[in-house]
């Protein structure tokens, strides 16, 4: 070989790494790209997911808080209390006061008079003036006094209400306070996932999840959070378009990297916020960016295998022309099996793709369905039924009946109990658990809805048609859920004939072969009646408190639950005709 095919082969090898190391570096670059914008799109499902616990720790948390406002305004004036100033009295107050901390888990419960002097508590952990206090300036002003900070000799972080309770003149008389426990309200979610914790106004951390976090404070609203005795911890911050991504040193129980979201609650004074860590979408990004290398880097090394061979060949040919077909062909059957095998890459990275969309978007909808309308409809009903008992009981004693009044008020008492159990049953939310079902009289429920449901049939002059059978019909299910079932058919039946110039609902239980109760109205009828039970299914407009189009779907699942089936068609005659099936309570199964 002469000195000028020297230098021409070394200069086809030197393009040739350059070549190879080009490509590489492209693939390389693609490969970043593709990790990118992977992880954006996870950040995107991360941070829905992230807002979503944040959203239902809040409300938990706002939800737990409230029980102790409302028990402040709702014991405030009860008659037990009143003339507390009598020292013959007092003792009786104190042990009233300490049943009531007792029953509901409150730190302390304190009844306080004009000027500021404890009347009577149940342990004292304000101590016997409260006369400087915010809360208690502003319950005098007539209007419900709120705060937050450390009480009493430990230190106990508290929620502290007061409330005022009128005299006949309508002046402040006394205060009530209730001092609700933190540490009893984060018990049942301390440790949980993902982290969460809720700062006030001077941005230190009062509310969290994560211990450790207890006291931590903001620096001038900036990233991050500074311990109590005042070192800083490392923290970066990344932003990756709308998402911001802390990198921590804090501590095994927090992730190393952490989307950060937040949620203001003027309710309670708080902001919310969430860790959340992104260590499965950087996997995901990571996964979906190897897989790209490693198709391209195998598309790369197929492709400069067969040059490879194709350059051999041609140097082949210059000394086996007859073999030069043979060759050729073998060379095209390699190329056409390269182009089907990496046809059948793409096919099959395609349908991963679709696979997956599909599952975001079932978890979606299940944890919208489970959660979100979970919540809204299990503590609306009874919350709107202490307002209705509440208002009648106002009236009555506007009217000189205080013994129906008391009877309204024993009936708040009984669903404020039922709220318990319900927020009980939400505390167990990850593992979906609930009041075991029962013997229920399903007479004493559909009373119970038409109680509930009676002042807006008669503001609306809705005519109603029942015929309540003289003893109890004992089914199988749970009272509660029973109810909203019925509450949720009687509002949807009242909302459907608000438009109709014959307004009649009529309910009847035939006790026959099966237990079926119908519901029926005048309204225009169910336009698709077998999509009505299907998840965010609604013809009600949209911004109405009631359209979310939940109500039916999880009245279908209630029903299911305890054996039983719902059916709704077009009556005959116009309107809606619903079917509620019910299994009926057996003795010896119960037995």
């Amino acid at each position: 070989m002469t000195t000028s095919d020297d230098q021409r082969s070394y200069q086809r090898s030197y393009q040739r790494r350059g070549i190879v190391l080009a490509f590489v570096l492209v693939v390389a670059a693609l490969a970043a790209v593709v990790w990118h914008y992977g992880y954006r799109q996870a950040l995107d499902q991360l941070a829905r997911r992230a807002q979503s616990d944040l959203a239902l720790a809040s409300d938990r948390l706002s939800t737990q808080l409230q029980s102790y406002q409302e028990l402040a305004v709702l014991t405030a004036d009860h008659p037990g209390l009143t003339g507390s100033q009598d020292p013959d009295r007092q003792l009786a107050a104190q042990t009233l006061l300490l049943e009531i901390a007792d029953k509901t888990a409150a730190l302390d419960v304190m009844y306080v008079d004009t000027s500021g002097v404890v009347l009577a508590a149940a342990h004292g952990v304000l101590g016997r003036d409260v006369s400087d206090t915010g809360y208690f300036r502003r319950a005098m002003q007539g209007a419900l006094g709120s705060d937050h900070g450390l009480v009493g000799e430990l230190g106990l972080r508290a929620f502290i209400y007061a409330a005022p309770a009128f005299g006949a003149d309508g002046h402040v008389q006394a205060v009530l306070i209730i001092v609700a426990d933190i540490e009893d309200v984060e018990w049942n979610w301390r440790g949980s996932n993902p982290a969460v914790f809720f700062t006030d106004t001077l941005g230190q951390v009062f509310i969290s999840n994560r211990s450790e976090l207890l006291f931590w404070r903001r620096v001038h609203g900036g990233p991050g959070l500074i311990p109590t005795n005042g070192d800083p911890r490392p923290i970066e911050v990344q932003q990756f378009g709308d998402h911001e991504v802390w990198q921590l040193g804090w501590g095994p129980y927090l992730p190393k990297r952490a989307l950060h979201l937040e949620q203001d609650l003027p309710v309670v004074g708080l902001r919310g916020e969430v860790l959340v860590s992104v260590g499965p979408a950087r996997r995901l990004a990571a996964l979906q960016a190897s897989a790209v290398l490693a198709i391209c880097l195998a598309f790369g090394a197929l492709l400069y295998l067969a040059t490879e061979r194709r350059r051999s060949l041609a140097l082949a040919n210059l000394k086996l022309e007859s073999r030069v077909k043979e060759r050729t062909r073998a060379l095209s059957a390699s190329n056409e099996q390269l182009r089907r095998e990496v046809a059948e890459r793409q096919e099959a990275e395609a349908a991963l793709k679709q696979a997956q969309a599909d599952l975001v978007q079932a978890g979606k909808l299940s944890a919208l369905g489970q959660m979100s309308a979970g919540i809204s409809h299990e503590l609306n009903q009874p919350l709107m039924a202490i307002q209705s008992f509440a208002e009648n009981g106002t009236q009555y004693l506007e009217r000189g009946k205080p013994e129906v009044a008391a009877d309204n008020l024993g009936r708040i008492s009984d669903l404020a109990l039922r709220m318990g159990r319900i927020i009980k049953n939400l505390r167990a939310f990850a593992r979906q658990e609930s009041e075991a079902a029962g013997r229920v009289d399903i007479v004493a429920v559909l009373d119970s809805v038409l109680e509930l449901t009676g002042p807006r049939l008669r503001r609306d002059a809705i005519q109603l048609n029942y015929n309540k059978p003289a003893n109890p019909i004992w089914v199988h299910g749970g009272e509660v859920r029973l109810g909203q079932v019925f509450v949720n058919l009687v509002s949807n039946a009242a909302d459907a004939m608000v438009a109709s110039d014959r307004k009649v609902l009529s309910l009847e239980i035939s006790d026959g072969t099966q237990l079926t109760i119908l519901v029926r109205d005048t309204g225009p009828g169910i336009d698709m009646p077998d999509k009505m039970f299907e998840p965010f299914y609604t013809t009600k407009e949209v911004g109405t408190s009631e359209g979310m189009g939940l109500g039916l779907s999880i009245s279908y699942g209630i029903v299911q639950s305890f054996g039983g089936d719902i059916r709704g068609e077009n009556a005959p005659g116009g309107g809606a005709l619903f079917t509620v099936l019910l299994e009926r309570w057996r003795d010896e199964v119960a037995a």
